[in-house]
């Protein structure tokens, strides 16, 4: 028997629209989720945190306990990007434990911890936190595939992440390119070398991720993860109902009954009809060509829309040629965030800029510095004296550069809210300027309900078909890009928001 983790109320929503479903459409399918037998339901951590309090108003921690209150009888779940939590730096130890321990305290069960270099470094602290709140703590290895990238390099990952107290490993396909011969025998051998329970993590984005999950079930993996229909396939996971149904009466079988599932999938596509105006139907198609440039959905998004930002959009031919050579300069790391940012911002500079590295970034330069982690591979030569200047690698754990955290956020949160409490002491750590934002925003009465009507009315007046042909005002050409336009600078001003925040961090 295979189990299914349920991700329709994470990673299904953030793969298709953005992280931007509001608990209150989560809430009426709750009671019915919770009925269904799923090994657990994915609900908190990677970007919903950031999302919830920047653009939807709402505070995470009230959806995680209202959530639990829901659904007391099915362990749930979260993304932990290790030593970043659910931001886009590294935190002090400190802010690390306290937040994990809150996290399991008001209702997170199962805690998926990974790095985006694979560094069991930046896992360690997490992964005894968890430990230590009496939760389980799940290994993480994000797949990829480069000269470094072995089949015996990630089994000794695995034995790594063992040693530092995981209960079980997850194997990460990001990208959606593990193929099911390989993910298959990934399983079996670290089933049978590192002795854990395996789950296994995909996206459907090149079209493989429904035959690799079947191929990975058979191979002794205990659990593989899909999303309900409405919120699955392109760069969400296989669809539920159809995992399920393949597997039906045969020794996999998950024993999850398909008319309940079918009932909460109509819910879900009632849902998604809301939210349809958000929908980029880009991240709903297949993408076989990932299986060589190995560029996720939610980084081609970003490539999208900062070449969109600078009327480029032509030249994402040659971004996507740029990308490997960056990555390989980079000593191959796994394109998940933030690296899939450190690598896609360089590649579009190099190609618009009309020279590789004429202008290197800071987040690339702190990388080859070691303030990310140790890369895979060796980094370019040339690129790394180019750095040097800028200061010493560092052969350490990047968190042990800095200062305790937790108690400066806790006085200066209530210096804005006296009565805060530990939860909002740990937004606010993680999002200083987003928690300010968020509550000047609840105090003014933008709630959840007014900013996502007036969002989604934006967005679907922008993305309206064309005016009939005729006489238009200069201004009308400008605004004929819509939706790819609008989408791109908005996420084109989250990426700046990213880079500000790992300036922050090398102040620090």
């Amino acid at each position: 028997m295979v189990e299914i983790t349920e991700t329709v109320l994470r990673d299904g929503h953030q793969s298709l629209i953005a992280t931007r479903m509001r608990t209150r459409d989560m809430l009426p399918a709750a009671e019915r989720l919770d009925a269904i037998g799923y090994r657990s339901l994915e609900v908190w951590g990677g970007a919903t945190f950031d999302v919830a309090l920047r653009y939807l108003r709402e505070d995470p921690w009230e959806r995680l306990r209202a959530l639990k209150r829901a659904m007391p009888r099915t362990p749930l779940q979260m993304l932990l990007r290790g030593q970043n939590l659910v931001g886009y730096r590294h935190y002090a130890d400190d802010l690390v434990r306290a937040f994990v321990a809150e996290a399991a305290r008001q209702g997170i069960d199962i805690f998926r911890v990974f790095d985006a270099l694979n560094d069991p470094r930046n896992m360690e602290v997490a992964l005894d936190a968890v430990k230590r709140a009496g939760a389980r703590a799940q290994g993480t290895i994000c797949y990829t595939t480069s000269p470094v990238h072995t089949l015996a390099s990630f089994v000794a990952l695995g034995r790594r992440l063992a040693e530092l107290g995981a209960d079980e490993l997850c194997v990460k396909d990001m990208g959606g390119f593990l193929p099911p011969s390989d993910g298959a025998a990934l399983v079996r051998a670290l089933v049978r070398e590192v002795g854990l329970p395996v789950v296994v993590h995909t996206h459907s984005s090149s079209g493989m991720s429904t035959m690799t999950c079947l191929a990975v079930a058979e191979a002794g993996a205990v659990a593989v993860d899909a999303a309900l229909s409405p919120f699955a396939g392109g760069a969400s996971q296989p669809p539920t109902e159809a995992l399920v149904g393949a597997m039906r009466g045969t020794p996999l079988d998950p024993k999850l009954d398909l008319a309940a599932l079918g009932d909460l999938s109509e819910y879900f596509r009632t849902v998604l009809d809301r939210y349809r105006p958000m929908l980029n139907l880009r991240s709903l198609q297949t993408d076989p060509g990932i299986l060589v440039h190995q560029i996720p959905g939610g980084m081609l998004s970003n490539l999208l829309s900062q070449l969109a930002d600078q009327e480029a959009g032509a030249r994402l031919a040659e971004v996507l040629q740029e990308v490997p050579r960056v990555r390989a300069d980079l000593g191959y790391p796994p394109l998940v965030t933030p690296t899939s940012q450190i690598v896609g911002t360089q590649a579009v500079l190099n190609v618009l800029t009309g020279g590789r590295y004429r202008q290197i970034t800071r987040e690339v330069r702190d990388y080859v510095r070691g303030l990310y982690g140790t890369p895979p591979g060796a980094i370019d030569p040339d690129l790394a004296g180019r750095v040097a200047r800028d200061g010493p690698t560092i052969a350490g754990r990047p968190a042990d550069l800095l200062a305790p955290e937790l108690e400066t956020a806790v006085r200066e949160v209530r210096a804005l809210v006296p009565a805060a409490d530990t939860a909002e002491a740990l937004s606010y750590g993680i999002f200083p300027e987003v928690y300010r934002s968020y509550r000047r925003a609840v105090d003014q009465g933008l709630t959840s309900d007014v900013l996502t009507s007036a969002a989604l009315g934006i967005v679907g007046a922008l993305r309206a078909p064309a005016p009939a042909p005729g006489p238009a005002p200069p201004s009308a050409s400008r605004a004929s890009v819509g939706a790819w336009a609008h989408e791109g600078r908005v996420r084109l001003q989250s990426q700046r928001r990213w880079v500000a925040a790992a300036h922050d961090r090398t102040r620090r």
